[in-house]
This record gives structure tokens, sequence and C-alpha cells, in this order.
């Protein structure tokens, strides 16, 4: 499966325009190896042939578990999520544009960024959040980028890199990021290095499609990647998307991050992973 090749992303990006370098995948281990309980996840993907690994929600676990798990199976973990609340509640897709929950978005950067520091994670998602009723647009959107500012700001010094998503409006109604160049703008808007996006090719494709011009446009601005397959969010292969095409521009770019596989397996995860090899050959 995945090799780790040593290559790191640049401080800013984690794009390069140098030679084409191998791709490098991590399981998302809150869709991939469903099989078995989260803590044995780890090893599962360790014996699959993952390096890496991302999940969006470490919060009910012990940071030094986690740690200890990630280092006897080997694995480097790449990315974790700002809290969220539970699946149908208000605030299910994080709190970053609620106007009345300031202090708990701080807290949950500042949670977030301790795990994400603890793990020793490259990035932090700071999850966007679906717009309030009652709250307009506007001022839903005025608060997500003063939020993001002062994220920007509290994450200085840690190690550890902000990333925003745009997600797709007919899985997340009314998600406060519009599009890719939405979330590249806010970016560029708070100023900060520290500061970029996780494209997510299922999301960008439902939402936006055009994919190789859509991520061009943004290059510049994009720290990590997530793939999935359309229709069915089931691995590269199962759907839609040219993820060969995909793939070959990638490493004609010099992409050099890690990508993230967010998908439900089809039938399987072990049994779903022949399309990595293709990839990496």
């Amino acid at each position: 499966m995945s090799t780790d090749t040593g290559l790191n992303a640049s401080p800013e990006t984690g794009v390069s325009a140098a030679q084409p370098a191998p791709l490098r995948f991590d399981a998302n281990l809150k869709w991939l190896f469903t099989e078995v309980p989260f803590l044995e996840r780890f090893d599962a993907a360790a014996k699959a042939g993952f390096t890496a690994v991302e999940y969006a929600a470490p919060y009910s676990y012990d940071p030094a578990d986690l740690k200890r798990r990630l280092a006897d199976a080997g694995l480097k973990q790449v990315l974790v999520n700002t809290p969220m609340g539970e699946p149908g509640t208000p605030t299910r897709s994080g709190v970053a544009c609620f106007p009345d929950r300031v202090q708990e978005f701080r807290d949950g950067v500042d949670q977030g960024l301790e795990y994400a520091t603890a793990l020793g994670a490259d990035f932090l998602h700071i999850v966007g959040g679906i717009r309030p009723d009652g709250v307009s647009r506007d001022r839903a959107f005025a608060r997500y980028v003063t939020n993001i500012a002062w994220a920007a700001d509290r994450s200085q010094g840690t190690g550890v890199r902000l990333v925003l998503e745009a997600m797709n409006k007919r899985d997340a109604p009314g998600f406060i990021l519009d599009t890719q160049a939405q979330a590249a703008a806010v970016a560029e808007a708070v100023g900060s290095e520290n500061v970029g996006l996780l494209f997510d090719f299922y999301h960008a494709q439902i939402d936006e499609g055009d994919l190789l011009t859509t991520l061009d446009n943004v290059w510049d601005r994009v720290f990590h990647l997530q793939i999935a397959d359309t229709p069915s969010r089931h691995e590269p292969g199962t759907g839609e998307i040219a993820y060969t095409r995909i793939f070959d521009h990638l490493r004609r770019r010099g992409y050099q991050g890690w990508i993230g596989c967010e998908y439900a397996p089809a039938a399987g995860t072990v049994e779903g992973l022949d399309w990595i090899k293709e990839a990496s050959a």
C-alpha cells in the first residue's frame, strides 16, 4: 500500500514544483477499518501497509494512549478536526460560524491544538459549521473569518497548521464555505502562512466539478488532500471521478503532501485497497 517517501511538504504548502514524487496515502480511521473497534484500527492500518493516519475526533481518548498506539503501529498522525456536535445537532459540522458560540469555538481550537501537538499531527482542520437558523449569511461568514484569524494567531509556534474545507451542500446543507475559491479567499484574507486548504475531491466534484481546473485555481493554498469517489463516497474507481488522471496530475505538479482516504469501502476495507497499487505504480 502506501509508502512514506520521507518527503515533507514545505512549511507554507503541501505542494511543490519539485520533480514528481510518489504519492502518499493515509488512512482515515473514521471511515476505514470499521470492521474492528476504533483503537484496533491503528494496527489494522499498519498491517494493510499504511504509514500514516488521520481521523476527525480523538477527544474521547487520552492523547497519551493514542500517541502510544501510533508509535506501536509505526504510524504518523496527519490530521485531526476541531470538536463537533453530535450527528443531527446544529453543531454537527462545527461552530466556527456561530456568532453566539465564540468561547466554545476558542475552547475547541485550544483542545484541537493540544491533541494535534501531543500526537505530532501536521494539521488541525477548523470545521466551518452550518449557518445557524435566524442568522444571516453575512453575519455568520463575518464571524467565521474573524474566528479563523483568531485561530491562526493561536496556532503560531505550535508546529500545527490549520486547514479549511468547503463541504458540498448535498451532504451539509447550509455549510458556511460555498466553494474552494471562497475557502482560499478566506485563507488569503487572514494573511497567515499557517492557514491553507483541505481540498476534498468528493466535495468538490459534487458542488463544482471540473476538478483539475478547480484544484489548479487554488493550488498555492492547498495543504492537504482527501479522496472518495462520487456519488456513493466509496473508494476510487467505484464512481465517476477519473482518479487515474487526478493522480497523474498530482505527480506532474510535484505534490508532496499526504492524501487522506476518507471514503466508505464498498465491500470491506482491505478488499477495496487494490486501487492503491495502481495509484502508487
